[in-house]
């Protein structure tokens, strides 16, 4: 095996400059970029809303879904209360699975659990989120793999309106 060095022309050499350049700055506005928690595989689109604070301990977690054309979408969600702080370990509310079937002419809707929100911390509001994820299955029968799951925004939520 010998090292020989290959030498390119200087064109081909200076054309891939701006090449370069464009990549790493493409990449850099990436990074910039602001995260979206909205999902889409296979002609759906799967969004976990903001958790919304009912009163009293109740939160409704809502995630909009749309499929295009005839679809049946699985959606697994998890619901916690945050715990910030050096010894974070996130309580556990709740898991649902829903199963959504979609024809061409069906429109978007918003699915929603409604969860009870115990007074975990023992002082002020608490702060709660949701994960999602989802697979596809086309009129074939074929299910996509598992999207990887999604963050809602962490919402601070108020017991008894204190």
């Amino acid at each position: 095996m010998s090292n020989t060095r290959i030498k390119r022309p200087t064109r081909a050499r200076l054309a891939m400059v701006p090449v370069l350049s464009l990549g790493l700055f493409g990449g850099f506005l990436a990074l910039a970029a602001p995260a979206n928690a909205e999902t889409s595989r296979n002609g759906c689109t799967v969004d976990p809303k903001d958790p919304k604070d009912l009163r009293g301990n109740k939160v409704d977690f809502r995630i909009k879904v749309d499929c295009n054309g005839e679809k049946t979408v699985e959606i697994r969600q998890l619901r916690y209360e945050d715990d910030p702080g050096p010894r974070s370990s996130d309580d556990f509310l709740g898991r649902t699975v829903f199963t959504e079937q979609f024809d061409r002419h069906d429109g978007a809707r918003i699915l929603s659990s409604i969860d009870r929100v115990p007074n975990l911390d023992r002082r002020g509001a608490e702060e709660v989120y949701q994960l999602v994820s989802f697979r596809v299955q086309n009129h074939g029968g074929h299910w996509s793999d598992w999207t990887p799951w999604e963050k809602s925004a962490v919402v601070e939520v108020h017991r008894d309106g204190k």
